[in-house]
């Protein structure tokens, strides 16, 4: 071998370890934020306006396009890299265990009669743990923070009771954007600046 050619082959290497990138899901929050954010949000405008049972059914709009962009995304992450990291492993474990236990949850709250009273509360606290959690795993302190605020304003939900029912499902998006959307952004642009420094 030449030294002409070690060279070329130790630029080659050189330019495979910078440009590998992590698998990161930085885009996974803002797949399933926006659609929670805006189905909740058009739920709560129809209720107001039409106030029909079958208002109650947009919410199965979130996995609807939820699911086929999660798919979409973790694929694009997985020819990129090959691989996954430890930490990333834990966080897709974790949010796979919350939307099960929003699942079980909610059909168990359904049976049970109290799931217009505790759902949206229920919901917002297991997405404001997970934001926080995710952001503890990732040391990413914008998620920290932006979990500890959805958690808190999670618990509200829970004082719109009767004629206020509609209402949760405005804090309830507004929860989605707060531990979602919020961070899903900021998390972006990080790893955007991580990528190219």
């Amino acid at each position: 071998m030449t030294t002409t050619d070690e060279l070329d082959l130790i630029t080659r290497m050189r330019s495979e370890v910078v440009n590998r990138k992590e698998l990161t899901g930085e885009n996974l929050f803002l797949a399933w934020g926006y659609p929670t954010a805006v189905v909740l949000f058009m739920e709560f405008v129809a209720l107001l306006i039409w106030n029909e049972d079958w208002c109650a059914w947009l919410w199965t709009g979130i996995p609807l396009v939820g699911v086929p962009l999660m798919v979409y995304f973790l694929n694009e992450d997985y020819e990129r890299t090959h691989h996954r990291t430890l930490e990333a492993n834990i966080v897709l474990m974790m949010w796979i265990f919350i939307g099960f236990a929003s699942c079980v949850g909610g059909t168990a709250m359904g049976f049970t009669g109290v799931f217009p009273q505790c759902y949206c509360a229920y919901q917002g606290l297991l997405v404001g743990m997970g934001c926080f959690m995710t952001g503890i795993i990732l040391h990413f302190r914008p998620k920290i923070i932006c979990g500890i605020i959805a958690s808190v304003l999670s618990v509200v939900p829970l004082f719109l009771q009767g004629d206020l029912w509609s209402w949760q499902l405005l804090v309830a998006s507004l929860v989605s954007v707060i531990a979602l959307i919020i961070p899903g952004h900021l998390f972006r642009r990080y790893v955007k600046q991580q990528r190219y420094e």
